[in-house]
């Protein structure tokens, strides 16, 4: 609920989502530093992708169970897809938090994450597959999709380690830039 304030006979009916809350505000006014103010809002969203996962081993502990023999079944594909997941729910969060920062409403906000995270998923392998040679390959490489579909075969490699913390570094870059940029 809006709530205007009256300024020398002047009524400000309302102001940006973020603000009429009076979330930014509390936030502004405590001794944080902005990597604080990101930092906590983005391990917050990635907790909650990382905790909404758990319940989906029990499928895992089912499979092993009633496998014939018992335990058959490809653990390291398991436990690499699960990696994956994560780091495909830390580069999400990330484009996010970065969504958020970029726009005042709350709409458009989800909007821009989802096209930004559809498009880090798929629109290189997209790209890529109008391309011939080297430069698909290249091109590809710089969606998640490629890194992921390694780590869901089990193949855990640094290169899509470093790729992910990568994105996740420069989102969470871009979100303070974004962050700083405004005028409060």
């Amino acid at each position: 609920m809006d709530i205007p304030v009256s300024d020398s006979g002047h009524h400000h009916a309302h102001v940006c989502r973020g603000k009429k809350a009076g979330t930014i505000e509390l936030l502004l006014t405590r001794p944080l530093t902005d990597w604080q103010i990101i930092g906590g809002k983005y391990f917050a969203c990635f907790l909650l992708a990382l905790l909404a996962l758990i319940p989906t081993l029990l499928y895992y502990y089912s499979v092993y169970k009633l496998g014939s023999p018992e335990g058959n079944i490809d653990s390291a594909a398991t436990v690499g897809s699960y990696l994956g997941l994560a780091f495909l729910a830390a580069v999400f969060a990330a484009i996010g938090i970065l969504a958020s920062a970029l726009t005042r409403d709350q709409i458009i906000a989800f909007l821009v994450a989802v096209v930004g995270c559809f498009l880090i998923y798929s629109g290189f392998d997209s790209l890529a597959s109008v391309l011939e040679g080297s430069p698909a390959y290249y091109v590809s490489q710089l969606g998640i999709a490629a890194h992921y579909r390694d780590l869901s075969k089990g193949l855990v490699d640094s290169r899509d380690l470093i790729y992910f913390i990568s994105v996740v570094w420069l989102a969470l870059q871009a979100t303070r830039l974004a962050l700083r940029s405004r005028n409060w």
